[in-house]
């Protein structure tokens, strides 16, 4: 039996100064992606498709590190993210893992909101046969849940002021 977890986080981020100009801000679809997650650990390999090397999480003794396809789409106002593939390293092969993540950002007034929600499941790894499910069901929504606070976190800081910046470089223009 796959062992199987999720966790949802929701945003909704007051933009002080230049809110008008968040719809626009949202276009520049690669610039947005890069201030969401870290950049370094993104790639662009086509039109509005990302692979993201995730940092590489510590489960009980096991040493994981996914590798995520992304594919963005924009629509007036907003920008959304879907997980279209996920490769993980560190576990050996895998037949069975499968990650989802359906995340969007959406200019609203002088807000920004969001809801992000990711999902795993996956086979019960033989070096953790000797931990309950139920304990590693729990571990693994408290990592997602992590996951996603770190990103609501440089959403909260690194977004607003890759914003900031963007509007001072527009108004030089």
């Amino acid at each position: 039996m796959p062992l199987a977890f999720s966790a949802s986080q929701a945003l909704q981020l007051p933009v002080k100064h230049h809110a008008a100009q968040l719809a626009a801000y949202l276009d520049d679809e690669q610039r947005v992606i890069e201030a969401l997650l870290e950049g370094d650990h993104l790639t662009a390999i086509g039109p509005g498709r990302y692979r993201y090397t995730v940092t590489k999480l510590q489960v009980f003794q096991l040493q994981i590190q996914p590798v995520v396809e992304l594919v963005a789409r924009r629509s007036p106002n907003r920008i959304e993210l879907e997980a279209v593939d996920c490769q993980l390293e560190g576990l050996g092969v895998v037949d069975d893992f499968q990650l989802s993540l359906n995340s969007w950002l959406e200019a609203q007034g002088d807000a920004l909101i969001g809801e992000a929600s990711l999902g795993v499941s996956v086979s019960q790894p033989s070096l953790l046969k000797l931990i309950p499910p139920k304990v590693l069901e729990a571990t693994g929504r408290s990592l997602l849940a992590g996951i996603l606070l770190g990103i609501q976190t440089r959403v909260g800081q690194q977004l607003l002021a890759n914003f900031e910046d963007w509007c001072l470089s527009n108004s030089s223009r």
